[in-house]
């Protein structure tokens, strides 16, 4: 079995959609990125990259390249599972964290999950998502940006032969 750990953080913007966990929450600001910025995604992203030891988000999907100019991220999280079972690894567990001031995102949060557990091909009961506001502290608290965590326990699957 091996961890993962993920986080990512983006800036509050007006005239952007806001993208959490693969899903448009309805708010008067949206995340500023090279991508559709969806913190929830790319903090999963890096933490089962890294879980693997496959690097970073970054290497995989660069924002220096075209490509990735305003992709959603759900093709992101499409790919690092395959990166995934290409490895021979499968998700064991994920569990996240959004941290916003604003939007409320609990009434969202079974969809992500859902969203999430699909693109994923996991058990929706293998996905956490939680949210959670710094009590007005902090770029978060005073709603100037969004972050979230995440932690990916994932293991070797046992049919794959691979080293």
């Amino acid at each position: 079995m091996r961890v993962g750990l993920g986080y990512d953080v983006h800036q509050l913007v007006t005239g952007r959609k806001l993208w959490l966990g693969g899903i448009e929450i309805p708010h008067d600001r949206g995340l500023l990125g090279h991508s559709d910025a969806d913190v929830l995604i790319h903090a999963i992203c890096d933490a089962l990259l890294g879980a693997a030891a496959l690097g970073d988000i970054g290497k995989h999907f660069p924002d220096k390249d075209p490509q990735y100019k305003d992709i959603d991220s759900k093709i992101l999280l499409r790919k690092c599972g395959e990166l995934l079972t290409e490895k021979g690894y499968q998700i064991a567990n994920i569990d996240s964290i959004v941290v916003a001031q604003q939007p409320k995102i609990g009434p969202y949060i079974p969809r992500m999950r859902q969203v999430m557990a699909d693109i994923l091909n996991i058990d929706i009961d293998q996905i956490s998502v939680k949210a959670t506001t710094t009590e007005r502290l902090g770029f978060e608290g005073r709603e100037e940006g969004i972050s979230s965590h995440a932690v990916v326990l994932i293991e070797k699957n046992q049919s794959h032969n691979t080293k």
